[in-house]
């Protein structure tokens, strides 16, 4: 009598090793990448913030005829959120001679 040996069907441990180590270098090119994507998008985020401060600047300044105007004043004045004043404290913006800089 034979005994019969069923082939078991699986992966061996060869090819796990080979697909882990392509994931790997998958991963490690697509890092330095996704890193520098964000450091864009935060410059741009900064760029954009700044632009809005300074078209709320000069809104303000026509309105109320003053050349000299705070994050805070704006805020009160509710040219500014209390968002977006904290945004840019945290984006180091500041308002010298009327621009946001």
């Amino acid at each position: 009598m034979k005994i019969l040996k069923k082939k078991q069907s699986g992966f061996t441990l060869l090819e796990m090793s080979i697909v882990l180590f392509i994931i790997s270098l998958l991963v490690l090119i697509m890092l330095p990448n996704l890193s520098q994507q964000r450091k864009h998008a935060n410059s741009i985020h900064g760029k954009a913030m700044t632009s809005v401060i300074q078209t709320q600047i000069d809104a303000y300044e026509n309105e109320n005829g003053t050349d000299n105007v705070s994050l805070e004043e704006l805020n009160k004045a509710n040219y500014l959120t209390d968002a977006q004043v904290q945004q840019a404290h945290h984006e180091k913006i500041v308002i010298v001679d009327g621009k946001a800089i």
